[in-house]
């Protein structure tokens, strides 16, 4: 993947395909992760939670931890219609490959 854009040991711009793939398949780990921690703390302090302005906060975590990941979800369906429209396929490898 890093062997073809860096040249005599200087990154050439065909470097910025993989960063790219890199750091989106980087950012959507950490975003998968960091939904499915939220929840579930949100969870265990909605039943833990004794009532009153604790189950509304409860509530309200899962509630913006899923609004999040739909999100972002949505923004790779955005993305996967980009690439369908225009061909470029390389665009859907998020570090899972080449282009």
């Amino acid at each position: 993947m890093w062997g073809t854009c860096v040249k005599n040991g200087i990154a050439t711009i065909d470097c910025i395909v993989p960063i790219f793939q890199s750091v989106v398949g980087a950012a959507l780990a950490l975003v998968g992760t960091t939904a499915v921690i939220l929840i579930l703390v949100a969870s265990i302090k909605y039943i833990t939670s004794g009532g009153g302005k604790a189950v509304d906060e409860a509530k309200n975590m899962v509630t913006y931890a899923i609004i999040g990941l739909i999100i972002v979800l949505v923004s790779f369906f955005v993305i996967g219609l980009i690439s369908g429209f225009t061909g470029v396929k390389c665009i859907m490898t998020f570090g899972f490959g080449g282009c």
